[in-house]
């Protein structure tokens, strides 16, 4: 088991590939499958969610199998003992769903990207503040692209990434609006293909949000 990545390495990976893919699944049997399509897609950041009491050994499982194709992460993290969990487990970047600075701080004592759960200017600004090095802004559904021109205007410098209603046909709208990137779950890691093993169709998502969000980009 030989893991090498540095902090810098995986931040410019999420924002270059401009997606996340959140897997919030009960079943994760087919989780090395599931990431190789998604890969293929050129969607290379995957956040399997602490929901799953089988997180921790997934993520493991997953990093041992795909190396460097693709930059695993663990999300729904709620406090700073699930994120050194999460991250001796081999977990590239940490996701949370709310701000928690002992989450930051364990995470940069560990040299690992956190991307933290914030909405409103206060909440964003703060978590910024204390070392996050993106913001996940959720649920992204409440207030649209257009909530991240008027966050941004005053904070260009801050990198948000939406999260909660952002779907195939509006991710490249958030990008156009500022976002650095994008994470979507069932949008994108749709549960009926993977039942039935359906990583054409998957694959094939992935690469028209990844052409999507790249064009909105450029």
């Amino acid at each position: 088991m030989t893991w090498r990545s540095s902090s810098v390495t995986t931040v410019g990976r999420i924002e270059y590939g401009h997606v996340v893919a959140v897997v919030r699944l009960d079943d994760l049997s087919k989780a090395v499958d599931l990431t190789r399509a998604l890969a293929a897609g050129g969607v290379t950041s995957v956040e399997f969610t602490f929901t799953n009491p089988k997180a921790a050994q997934v993520i493991t499982t997953v990093r041992d199998a795909v190396g460097e194709e693709a930059f695993i992460g663990a999300g729904t993290v709620l406090d700073a003992e699930t994120a050194r969990i999460a991250i001796l487990a081999g977990a590239q970047y940490i996701v949370t769903p709310s701000f928690r600075p002992e989450t930051i701080q364990m995470c940069r004592r560990y040299s690992i990207p956190s991307l933290i759960g914030a909405f409103t200017p206060t909440e964003i600004l703060t978590a910024w503040e204390t070392g996050a090095d993106f913001i996940k802004v959720h649920p992204a559904s409440l207030g649209g692209p257009k909530y991240f021109n008027d966050v941004l205007a005053p904070f260009p410098h801050i990198k948000l990434i939406p999260s909660g209603g952002v779907t195939l046909e509006n991710a490249a709208d958030f990008i156009k609006a500022g976002a650095v990137a994008v994470a979507l779950g069932s949008a994108l890691v749709d549960p009926k293909a993977i039942d039935t093993g359906d990583w054409t169709s998957i694959t094939a998502r992935a690469k028209s949000l990844h052409d999507s969000v790249s064009a909105a980009k450029a």
